[in-house]
């Protein structure tokens, strides 16, 4: 995967083939460089372009470039910026067919989802296009005569962002959109699984009028280009989208400078369904939360917990929802599943199915990998799951359904909080004291109830526990890229 890998053609699907960059994109310039990556589609395994395999160096040159950037960038009024935002969300909704298309080429998702992730994602960028506009501050009653105090809010300073292969669009957009809106420029190193969607958008940003240097966009192998962006003083804002154990990694590396830290770690989401719940939404919400992006999310429904008296008829209808689900690659026809990101990803799934089935669970359908030479994993329902199970501890983040029958409110909330993660959590009752008790009850950062979606870029986005710090989305994702500064002045003569 390194030196020798060659330049790649387009997509022939592309309308606009210039949104292929096989190069990194620093102060405004397409950077390129000997040593490459090579990028391959998870349906198939074929390679379909490379990126530079970057390094210290050039991030350092990222780095000095926002800083650059950041001087001038802090000074436009927040309608100037937000003017560029707009523009560039208009570039993205333009060309969102090929931004779709090269996100299912890279990450495997079925298209007519990739294309409701362009659209997701570029609601973040007119989001904070109009909220560049409001970081207001705020003035406090003096406490003695004569005294008057002002809160501003300023720019943290250069952003470093580090996102994830499962949303290469949505996760980029809900990070880089408040930092640019609120004056601050950015660093961002996308996941070398799926790097062509974050430079297919920096390509857009830069049309629609971003300056140079305002976003970066640095590829390679994480190390690094990692140890730069937590531990270079320049940076003043760190924020990462992946696992825990990782996230945990860099924010101790952050604390040498203390940087300002966002994270949004790892799941363990529960669904709950009650015996009062609309059992046919009940279905609807398990597949749209469990088995979207192919269970590839980490807000997805990892446990599912279906109280006695509806258990087998929750399992009949969720097994017969997911025996007419459509696998395959999604540029080659219409699909409701696509691939696992690479043979790791299914290789974790079948360890979790084949535990579970040890310990006595059965499978109703799927429960084993596709042949074929990409990364392919039936849709699966096991029953008779239980917490103790890997698939029960764990994020599977694959096509895996596992019910765990209860039979009490108590017994299920108890099960659903048993976890170290807390970031989502859905539960599906008629009982409107029921909804408030136990939307109350549950450790998470999002609950949703009576439906399997809880993210937009209107409301907070992020968890409790060990499931990150921060929040994305709405007024308060802005919040997480600026400082509060209090101006205290004496009037007196």
């Amino acid at each position: 995967m390194l030196a020798g890998q060659t330049i790649a053609d387009p997509p022939s699907f592309l309308a606009r083939p210039d949104l292929f960059r096989q190069a990194a994109f620093i102060d405004g310039a397409w950077v390129e460089a000997e040593a490459r990556l090579a990028v391959r589609n998870p349906a198939n395994n074929a390679v379909i372009g490379v990126t530079p395999n970057l390094g210290a160096a050039e991030t350092i040159l990222a780095v000095e470039a926002a800083e650059r950037a950041f001087q001038s960038w802090r000074k436009l009024t927040g309608k100037a910026r937000g003017a560029i935002l707009r523009r560039w969300f208009d570039l993205i909704i333009a060309n969102s067919d090929d931004l779709a298309g090269l996100l299912t080429l890279e990450q495997g998702k079925p298209l007519a989802e990739a294309r409701g992730e362009i659209q997701y994602a570029a609601s973040f960028i007119e989001w904070f296009a109009e909220e560049a506009k409001r970081i207001y501050g705020e003035t406090i009653p003096g406490h003695e005569p004569g005294r008057r105090q002002m809160v501003i809010k300023q720019p943290v300073g250069v952003v470093a962002a580090v996102t994830p292969w499962n949303f290469p669009a949505a996760m980029i957009t809900r990070k880089v959109a408040p930092a640019l809106a609120v004056g601050c420029t950015v660093v961002l190193k996308p996941s070398e699984l799926t790097p062509f969607t974050a430079l297919a958008l920096a390509f857009l940003a830069r049309e629609a009028g971003l300056p140079a240097g305002a976003f970066n966009i640095v590829t390679g192998e994480a190390p690094p280009i990692g140890d730069v962006l937590t531990t270079d003083p320049r940076i003043k804002k760190f924020t990462f989208t992946g696992s825990t154990p990782v996230g945990k990694m860099l924010a101790a590396k952050c604390m040498a400078t203390v940087k300002r830290v966002s994270l949004e770690l790892g799941g363990n989401a529960p669904l709950i369904v009650f015996d009062d719940a609309d059992l046919d939404k009940a279905v609807e919400g398990a597949i749209s939360s469990k088995f979207r992006n192919t269970g590839q999310t980490c807000v997805c429904a990892n446990r599912l917990l279906v109280q006695a008296g509806i258990h087998d008829a929750f399992a009949a209808k969720l097994t017969a929802r997911v025996a007419g689900f459509v696998v395959g690659d999604g540029l080659q026809g219409p699909t409701d599943q696509g691939p696992l990101i690479n043979e790791a990803a299914v290789a974790k799934v079948r360890g979790h199915v084949e535990d579970a089935k040890h310990g006595g669970a059965r499978v109703l359908i799927g429960g084993e990998s596709l042949e074929g030479a990409g990364h392919f994993f039936a849709p699966t329902v096991l029953v008779d799951v239980t917490p103790r199970m890997r698939m029960s501890r764990e994020e599977t983040f694959g096509p895996v359904a596992g019910l765990i029958r209860f039979e009490t409110e108590e017994e299920a909330v108890s099960i659903a909080n048993a976890t170290s993660a807390g970031l989502a959590a859905y539960f599906f009752t008629r009982d409107v004291n029921r909804a408030w008790r136990v939307g109350e009850a549950l450790e998470a950062g999002m609950v949703g109830i009576n439906t399997g979606q809880v993210s937009s870029e209107t409301a907070p986005f992020g968890g409790v526990k060990e499931s990150g710090l921060g929040r994305e989305g709405a007024h308060y994702g802005a919040d997480e890229f600026v400082e509060l500064k209090l101006l205290s002045s004496d009037i007196n003569d």
